[in-house]
């Protein structure tokens, strides 16, 4: 899809007055610089490795002075590969405060 048919598409579901109320896109799919502020929920069902990424999905539908509330749910299963990679996720956040702003790691599962 060309540049301008997504900002046109993107503009579009952005419109308050518009009557869409659903896109839908891979959170690989969007890259830099696409604000999805029209939207109030995100559901999140492909969680990747690298925790940048989904918080990178999540900035797209929240924006600072954004005036209406705005929801995240992740889909995970007991015991599957998402669990896990979440999982993952929660610990290299972690691992980066400890590193970056000196935090103590601590422990977001228990057994």
């Amino acid at each position: 899809m060309s540049i301008k048919k997504r900002a046109k598409i993107v503009e579009k579901f952005n419109d308050p007055t518009g009557g869409d109320f659903i896109f839908m896109l891979s959170s690989k799919a969007g890259g830099c610089g696409l604000n999805l502020i029209g939207a109030n929920r995100l559901v999140m069902f492909d969680p990747d490795w690298n925790p940048a990424n989904d918080d990178q999905a999540m900035a797209r539908v929240w924006r600072d002075g954004q005036k209406k509330q705005c929801f995240i749910y992740r889909l995970l299963a007991t015991g599957s590969i998402e669990e896990k990679i979440f999982q993952r996720q929660a610990h290299k956040k972690a691992l980066s405060s400890c590193v970056v702003d000196c935090e103590e790691v601590q422990r977001h599962f228990s057994v």
